[in-house]
C-alpha cells in the first residue's frame, strides 16, 4: 500500500489548525502529516505540538510555495496531498482525490464558480484557466487550486520550477501537463476561510500568474507563445502596408519594421523550440 503524505503550508493559521489536525489524525491515522510553519507570528508551533504531526519551521515568512517545497523535500510518502490550512478545504475530499491516483499522475480539486472567494476572483481565474488551457492544449478547470494529490516522483521532478509564492499550483499544473503526465479534475467542497480573507491579491498576484503561464509555456512549448506574437506583428505589417499603399502609394519604414519583427520573433521561437527539445533529450538520457 502506498504511503500518503499530507502537506500543510501554514502562516498564522493557529485558529483553524486544531480542527483540521483533529480531523486528519482521526480520519487518516496512517497518513504522514507535515505542517510547514512559514514564519507564523501566532501560536502555530504550540498548536502543532498537541497533535501527531511533523512540524517544520521556517525562520521567517518565505511564501506559500516555499513552504510546499520544504514539505515535499521532507515528506516520505509515495503520494503527496497538498491543502490549505485555513479551513477552506474539506479533509473528507482527500479520499475522492486519492481514488483517481492509481490511474492519473495528479488529481486536482476543482472549485465551482460559486466556490471562489469573490466574483472578481472567479472572473480572473476563468481568464487564467482559458489562457492556460490554450498553452497546455488541455481543458484546465481550476488553475490555482492548492488542493491536489500528486505522485512523489512527478512532484519532485518539477520542484525546481516552483516559485516561492502562491502561484506554485499554476506552475505545477502546467509543468505536469507539458511534461506528458496525466491529470484529472474532480469537484471539491469549499468552506468559508477561518480568517475570512484570502492572502491572494487580484492585481499583484494575477499579473504574476500570467507571467508564470508565459514562462512555463516558453519552457515547454515556446512556439505556443512566439507564433501568435509573430503572426500578430506580420498581420499589423500587412494592415499598415495596405493603408499606406492605398493612401500614399508607398511602402513605409513602419511596415518594414513590423514585417521584420514578425520574422525575427518567429525565428526566435524556432530556436527556443530546438533548445527545449535538447533539454528533453538530455533529461531522458540522464534518467
Amino acid at each position: 500500500m502506498k504511503r500518503v503524505s499530507v502537506i500543510l503550508p501554514v502562516y498564522n493559521e493557529a485558529g483553524s489548525l486544531p480542527t483540521l489536525l483533529t480531523v486528519l489524525n482521526s480520519n487518516y491515522p496512517d497518513y504522514e502529516i507535515i505542517v510547514v510553519n512559514d514564519g507564523s507570528e501566532d501560536q502555530t508551533s504550540a498548536v502543532c505540538a498537541q497533535f501527531d504531526a511533523q512540524l517544520i519551521e521556517h525562520p521567517y515568512n518565505m511564501g506559500n510555495g516555499a513552504a510546499v517545497k520544504t514539505g515535499m523535500r521532507h515528506a516520505s510518502g509515495d503520494i503527496f496531498v497538498t491543502m490549505d490550512a485555513d479551513g477552506q478545504h474539506d479533509p473528507a475530499d482527500i479520499k475522492n482525490l486519492l481514488s483517481y491516483i492509481s490511474e492519473y499522475d495528479m488529481v486536482v480539486g476543482a472549485r465551482s464558480f460559486s466556490g471562489q472567494a469573490t466574483p472578481q476572483r472567479a472572473l480572473g481565474n476563468w481568464i487564467y484557466n482559458t489562457f492556460a488551457s490554450y498553452v497546455a492544449k488541455f481543458r484546465i478547470k481550476d488553475l490555482t487550486s492548492g488542493f491536489r494529490a500528486v505522485r512523489r516522483n512527478v512532484a519532485l521532478e518539477q520542484l525546481h520550477l516552483f516559485p516561492n509564492t502562491y502561484s506554485y499550483p499554476t506552475t505545477l499544473t502546467l509543468a505536469v501537463l507539458r511534461s506528458g503526465y496525466s491529470l484529472i479534475y474532480t469537484p471539491i467542497r469549499v468552506n468559508q476561510r477561518a480568517n475570512g480573507k484570502s492572502g491572494i491579491h487580484l492585481v499583484k498576484d494575477g499579473s504574476r500568474f500570467l507571467m508564470i503561464i508565459i514562462k512555463v509555456c516558453t519552457l515547454y512549448s515556446p512556439l505556443r507563445v512566439f507564433l501568435p506574437v509573430s503572426g500578430m506583428m506580420f498581420f499589423l505589417g500587412v494592415i499598415n502596408y495596405a493603408y499606406t499603399y492605398f493612401v500614399g502609394g508607398r511602402f513605409t519604414n513602419m511596415s518594414a519594421v513590423l514585417f521584420m519583427s514578425g520574422v525575427i520573433i518567429f525565428m526566435m521561437g524556432i530556436i527556443s523550440e530546438q533548445i527545449c527539445q535538447m533539454r528533453y533529450e538530455r533529461f531522458n538520457s540522464e534518467n
